[in-house]
């Protein structure tokens, strides 16, 4: 490591202003801040000086989302076995299998996503941000174990570009590029996103691949079928079909308390997701007169990507409330949301990354009015101190 720090020493002026290669400054920068950490320290002002930067926060992101993609990978083995009529457990091949999925998407989203980045960087002549480390890992989860590399490429750098540069840059965009990047195929190439056909890599012919949604959304619009769902636990566990990071709610709580225990995400905000969920769930249960509004608010919980949406994706702090009762409301609305558009929409039973971004562009009205309310409060406050003296 000696040897690359000082072949890099070296050739660093050659980066610098007036040196040959200037023009690449911001791409050289970006290499080298990736393999180690700036020596530049702020000089003026008052600063608070830790151990943490930018690249830290992604990477302990990025460790909490290792149980999740650890189990996807199983999961993704263990449901192409299903397919082929095999029940095979055993770790390694199934995991072996997930691996040989998901590897080649996590590789195609960072090169498309940091390659639209660099050329943003080099146009703008700034540094490359760090925030692409942890959409680099979510994309590919999000997505189903089938989707075409190429898609992912494709929607990656819309996400980037749109959801991300055109707003100026990390810390500046209003949407989750990762949802973005989802949405963007959702309604661009929705037969590749969602049905009984996606959601398996290698699925066999007699085998539906079905999610739990999709079953319990079939069960309720063909006459004179029942609902049926896989147990509970299961749906936990994350033996089911889904998307790739999203099917075990337990993997996802795991990560939620390294997030939580790191001071990385808002615990308010999870809560307060899960919170809005089981509300809107248990009116659907006494109002609703069809089966699929009499789902249990529990089941929904662990259906879909409910729970990685409330741990990973809501509490993005770049796009979510930044207040703390506006974060309980921001929350709350997207669980409340999410469920009710995964009950009434037939066209896209998982309503959690509609509701998700709904919010990201609401979060800063309420932001406004929590903080607006917050003025009135002590003007009244004080109008009674100066009526009093």
């Amino acid at each position: 490591m000696k040897a690359l720090r000082n072949f890099i020493d070296k050739i660093k002026p050659q980066f610098e202003k007036g040196g040959k290669f200037a023009k690449l400054q911001s791409t050289f920068e970006a290499f080298e801040t990736f393999l180690y950490v700036p020596n530049r320290v702020t000089s003026l002002g008052s600063h608070i000086r830790d151990a943490n930067d930018t690249k830290r926060t992604m990477i302990i992101v990025v460790l909490a989302m290792v149980p999740a993609m650890l189990f996807g990978m199983w999961n993704i083995g263990y449901q192409n076995n299903l397919s082929i009529g095999i029940a095979d457990i055993n770790l390694w091949p199934n995991f072996w299998d997930g691996f040989l999925v998901l590897f080649p998407l996590i590789v195609v989203a960072y090169v498309a996503g940091l390659g639209t980045e660099f050329v943003f960087a080099q146009i703008r002549g700034h540094e490359v941000a760090e925030g692409f480390l942890v959409s680099g890992i979510l994309i590919p989860l999000i997505m189903p174990p089938d989707v075409p590399l190429w898609m992912v490429a494709v929607s990656t750098i819309f996400a980037v570009i749109f959801g991300k540069e055109v707003f100026g840059g990390t810390g500046m965009n209003i949407l989750n590029p990762a949802l973005t990047a989802r949405a963007f195929l959702f309604f661009a190439y929705p037969k590749h996103m969602s049905g009984d056909k996606v959601w398996i890599a290698e699925q066999g012919d007699a085998v539906s691949g079905a999610t739990p949604l999709g079953d319990a959304l079939s069960s309720t619009t063909i006459p004179g079928s029942s609902l049926t769902l896989p147990d509970t636990m299961d749906m936990f566990y994350g033996f089911m079909p889904g998307s790739i990071g999203e099917t075990s709610t337990l993997a996802i709580l795991i990560g939620a308390l390294v997030l939580i225990g790191s001071g990385m995400a808002s615990w308010r905000i999870m809560l307060s997701v899960f919170a809005g969920g089981l509300a809107m769930g248990y009116i659907f249960n006494l109002a609703g007169n069809t089966a699929y509004m009499q789902i249990s608010p529990w089941d929904h919980m662990v259906m879909g990507g409910f729970a990685f949406g409330a741990v990973f994706m809501a509490t993005d702090p770049v796009t979510a409330s930044q207040t703390m009762k506006g974060k309980y409301i921001y929350g709350f609305l997207i669980g409340f949301f999410a469920i009710m558009v995964r009950v009434f929409n037939p066209a896209y039973p998982e309503g959690m990354m509609l509701a998700i971004l709904l919010m990201n562009v609401f979060a800063p009205l309420i932001d406004h009015y929590v903080i607006q309310a917050n003025v009135k409060r002590r003007k009244k406050r004080w109008a009674v101190v100066e009526s009093a003296a």
